[in-house]
């Protein structure tokens, strides 16, 4: 269990400190068709109460989302993304006190969010699906987190895995990387994701969760999302076959959820992206102090 690195997250209105204590990414999807919560927060008014009350809940980050990438989905226009998008943070304006990062792979929507307010853009593809992205980036002064995904959102559980999980993951981050660094985006604005569940098998997510600490020796922040995913959801499902159980739905892995945030913490990531924020903050908090005993 080796020490996590500190890093300073540079974003245009602030500095968030990385290492010290982990931070929690609040997940808001205002989409009808994500994989855990799809519909629920479509409505702009009841996206920005549950922005609200993730923040009251202690999240650090609110990490927006507009397009699905669950397994199998189809994207979206630039047009459509921002329709359902840009409602959200405009109401936001004043009342959140947390950056705002937005999850899009497109850099027309990074433009208009970073301009609406935004200081952070996720983009799952890690600039596979436009490189313009990390322009945009560097422009506005904003900081960027870089995915690794194997395919499309269309076919990264179709396609072959990688023989070498970790291998192909630190190649895919390190291309992504240079390119963000070639496009003129600092090195204190950027966060990698090893991508759990993007075009991974389900032995493989949880190998990389016990690789995390190889993935760190790239030298940037990590970022670890395993909140409710199938993988989850299928070792609970394996594990309870001799009671006829039935498949596991995405809001009963809360408990599964809190075994890979532990799990991730202590193997050195520096922030968690997260459905359950109140349950999660109080893991991540205890899960601190082991990594630090004597902390204050």
């Amino acid at each position: 269990m080796a020490p996590r690195k500190h890093f300073r997250l540079e974003l245009r209105s602030r500095t968030l400190l990385l290492g010290g204590r982990t931070l929690v990414m609040g997940v808001l999807n205002v989409t009808p068709d994500s994989f855990s919560d799809g519909g629920k927060f479509f409505d702009p008014r009841l996206a920005v109460a549950r922005a609200l009350e993730l923040q009251r809940d202690g999240a650090d980050i609110l990490d927006i989302g507009a397009e699905s990438t669950r397994p199998g989905s189809e994207g979206i226009s630039a047009a459509e993304e921002l329709r359902r998008l840009l409602p959200v943070i405009e109401a936001l304006r004043g009342k959140l006190k947390i950056p705002i990062s937005v999850d899009t792979q497109k850099s027309t929507v990074a433009e208009i969010a970073l301009g609406a307010g935004a200081e952070i853009i996720n983009d799952v593809s890690g600039l596979k699906h436009d490189p313009r992205v990390a322009q945009v980036v560097a422009r506005r002064g904003a900081a960027l987190i870089l995915m690794h995904m194997r395919g499309t959102p269309r076919d990264m559980q179709k396609r072959p895995f990688a023989k070498n999980v970790l291998k192909d993951v630190v190649r895919g981050l390190r291309a992504s990387i240079a390119a963000a660094r070639k496009a003129g985006v600092a090195k204190n604005q950027i966060v990698m994701d090893p991508g759990i569940g993007f075009g991974k098998s389900f032995a493989q997510n949880y190998e990389l969760l016990q690789k995390l600490p190889e993935l760190a020796k790239l030298g940037f922040p990590l970022l670890v999302g395993t909140s409710r995913k199938g993988f989850l959801g299928a070792t609970l499902a394996k594990a309870a076959l001799g009671r006829k159980a039935k498949p596991i739905p995405p809001e009963d892995r809360l408990w599964a959820t809190a075994a890979t945030v532990a799990a991730s913490i202590l193997s050195g990531a520096h922030i968690v992206r997260v459905h359950d924020v109140k349950e999660m903050a109080q893991v991540a908090r205890v899960t601190d102090r082991i990594l630090n005993p004597l902390a204050d």
